[in-house]
């Protein structure tokens, strides 16, 4: 049986890995479709907060979720027909600039329009401060939508792209591209499409996400380079892996925050006391081994996607080239 803390630290942890997988879910298809690897990925999510905080206070929260990730998926295929179609002749070096460019840009739009400081994107009133009782733990009703929003978007994305004609067609898009584009489908299209999906897809974590996390100019900042390593360690272009690899992060660096432990609790009692080279380098190192657990947290998914590589260099649902 769990105990209270343990549980909620799994709530927390495993809600924070579902909202890491609607925002990875559409670099993941973005990139698996496109080959894109899209820097402004975040910068959509941090839109999709924004416009959502906008529209919120005139039309409610739930009207707002649906016409932030609207919104912000017509702008991305705006920025797909205008700019990376017209750069993909010469490269993914220049798409890759253009999506690094245009993360700048957002980010001071963002900053000209709603200032520097946080803004106050509040969860709806029908779900804040509810708390549904699970297993003997009250966890916040807000966080059981998340959950739920997160495991219908990851479901949906599944069927889509798996069981439907549409779906088929991507998948036949995205392996023989001339051929589809014979047999009188739009393949350009097919890609904008796409696009837009994935910036939707972002834009909507942000929407249900950024009143649980702060909504403030940063936010693109402190999540994006996190989305990147979901992608990584679960394998390019892999949603099972995307989905595994955002639960997994989610728990290891919710777990980190909240733990006391420190690193010293494995520091040898005698280490100070060793002569020579050995004993120089222990003592020159213990002040990082006296480091807590919590203050490594926001290091622990990257520790995780080095140790992934190491041992698995195409991440764990990866599919080995050739």
């Amino acid at each position: 049986m769990l105990s209270a803390t343990t549980g909620l630290v799994l709530v927390n942890g495993v809600s924070y890995g579902l909202l890491l997988f609607m925002l990875s879910s559409g670099l993941t298809l973005i990139f698996s479709m496109l080959g894109v690897l899209n820097f402004a990925h975040a910068s959509f999510y941090m839109l999709g907060a924004y416009f959502a905080y906008a529209l919120a206070s005139m039309l409610g929260f739930w009207s707002a979720l649906i016409l932030a990730p609207l919104i912000v998926g017509v702008a991305g295929a705006v920025f797909e027909r205008a700019v990376l179609r017209r750069l993909r002749a010469r490269g993914a070096l220049a798409e890759l600039l253009a999506t690094f460019g245009l993360a700048y840009v957002v980010a001071e739009l963002v900053q000209l329009a709603w200032g520097r400081g946080p803004v106050d994107y509040a969860v709806p009133a029908a779900l804040e401060g509810v708390l549904v009782p699970v297993a003997g733990i009250a966890v916040p009703a807000y966080r059981l939508f998340l959950m739920g929003l997160a495991c219908v978007i990851a479901l949906l994305v599944w069927i889509a792209f798996r069981a439907t004609r549409v779906g088929l067609i991507l998948q036949a898009a995205l392996s023989q591209p001339a051929m589809t584009q014979a047999l009188g489908y739009d393949v350009p299209l097919l890609y904008t499409g796409v696009f837009a999906c994935g910036a939707a897809l972002a834009a909507l974590a942000g929407a249900a996400g950024g009143n649980v996390l702060v909504t403030e100019p940063g936010m693109a900042a402190t999540v994006g380079s996190v989305v990147f390593v979901v992608v990584v360690v679960g394998g390019l272009g892999s949603l099972g892996g995307a989905f595994a690899a955002s639960l997994l992060i989610g728990v290891l660096q919710t777990w980190a925050v909240t733990s006391d432990a420190t690193l010293g609790q494995w520091w040898p009692p005698a280490a100070g006391e060793l002569a020579g080279v050995t004993g120089v380098i222990l003592r020159a190192i213990a002040p990082v081994l006296h480091l807590s657990v919590a203050q490594l947290a926001p290091a622990v998914p990257y520790l995780l996607m080095v140790a992934v590589l190491l041992w698995r260099p195409r991440g764990l649902f990866g599919v080995r080239e050739g």
